[in-house]
């Protein structure tokens, strides 16, 4: 077995965790001894034990979350600052450990996993779940980029889209797409007709990821179907939050919409939904709730930029929309509700496809990408 630390500066049950997380369970099952390590306490630790993964938190004096690039330069560079000093311990912790790798989670994780690898003399391996551009990022992106080609010996990214945003130097590097586990997906309802049609949105809340769009898109839909927004917010979100429910009044669409915030089972949200709309305001990294919404026999409509184009094959197994035009979004709302029989063929369609996003293959291509770039580095 190989021991691999897989960093991460969030516990939160976001996206990119819960898709880690499911890796993590198989790794043991393609020779790799996963320990996750944390620098805050979270729900995710209780996620990690249900699957039998060794967790650690890290003390690091300090909430990296509270660094973000939506604050002022000097603010992003003193939290810098203190993630590379976090980093020093979080080395510690991991040659203490006898990791001989650390997979870094995220950008932050990336930063204090480049000296937490240097103390502890073992390689980093980045896990790409964001695409590092600019429109996301800004300036920070170009900087993000150059370190990743200098400290990085290995690179896993969630989706061609990602992968196209990194400079890996030609270093070994992989697209592995967040598998799904499909059996733990509830299979989902026969399509409902036209005035029975649900209609879901299910996501974190947040600017880019769209909510406001949707609402303007449901202002000017002929057909007048419930919708329900399912997820809350994560990360210091809650005046947009605020502001969405406001827009609702606003748009007079209160006995339409439902913000239901998180739920426990979101899956089975999903499996009692006809239509689930994606439709992030950015290119999505890559677009996990794609995948589950096709697993649950669902008729998606999404974005037509990022992952989702490398999900859906248009008017095949889903419904692509060009980014950011509410007008055309309603449109395509109104015909999908219109038309039983177009979302049943979609649905059963989509459901096959999202066969294709299994986490066991995703675990096994993560663990070869590990043993490639480590095999790389050992005597021979």
């Amino acid at each position: 077995m190989t021991k691999v630390a897989l960093l991460s500066h969030s516990a939160a049950p976001s996206g990119a965790e819960l898709a880690w997380a499911r890796m993590a369970r198989r790794f043991p099952q393609h020779g790799i001894e996963p320990l996750a390590v944390l620098t805050e306490a979270g729900p995710l630790q209780q996620i990690l034990a249900d699957a039998g993964v060794e967790a650690t938190v890290v003390d690091t004096g300090f909430a990296s979350s509270s660094v973000s690039i939506a604050g002022s330069r000097l603010r992003w560079i003193s939290g810098a600052a203190r993630m590379v000093r976090a980093g020093w311990r979080i080395g510690g912790v991991l040659r203490a450990a006898g990791a001989e790798a650390v997979l870094a989670e995220s950008t932050k994780a990336l930063l204090m996993g480049t000296v937490a690898a240097r103390r502890a003399g073992i390689p980093l391996i980045w896990h790409v779940h964001d695409r590092i551009s600019p429109d996301y990022f800004g300036p920070v992106a170009l900087i993000l980029r150059a370190l990743g080609r200098v400290v990085a010996r290995g690179f896993i990214a969630n989706s061609l889209t990602t992968r196209d945003t990194l400079w890996t130097g030609g270093r070994p590097a992989a697209v592995v797409y967040p598998g799904v586990d499909l059996a733990s997906v509830p299979g989902g309802a026969p399509q409902r007709a036209p005035d029975e049609a649900r209609v879901l949105m299910l996501g974190r809340l947040a600017p880019w990821k769209g909510q406001d769009l949707v609402l303007e898109a449901l202002a000017r839909t002929r057909t007048e179907n419930a919708v329900r927004f399912v997820g809350g917010t994560l990360f210091g979100e809650h005046e947009y939050a605020d502001q969405l429910r406001r827009r609702t009044a606003e748009l007079g669409l209160g006995e339409r919409v439902a913000f239901v915030g998180n739920v426990s089972e979101p899956l089975a949200e999903a499996a009692a939904a006809d239509v689930v709309v994606h439709f992030s305001r950015l290119a999505e990294p890559f677009g996990q709730v794609v995948v589950e919404a096709m697993a649950a026999h669902c008729a998606v409509i999404a974005a037509a930029s990022g992952g989702p184009t490398e999900i859906i094959d248009d008017g095949v197994d889903g419904v692509l929309v060009p980014t950011g035009d509410p007008v055309l979004l309603a449109a395509a709302i109104d015909r999908l509700i219109d038309d039983r029989d177009l979302r049943t063929r979609l649905a059963d369609r989509a459901a096959a496809r999202a066969e294709d996003f299994g986490i066991d293959a995703s675990a096994e291509q993560a663990a070869h990408l590990i043993h490639r770039t480590l095999d790389g580095r050992r005597p021979r």
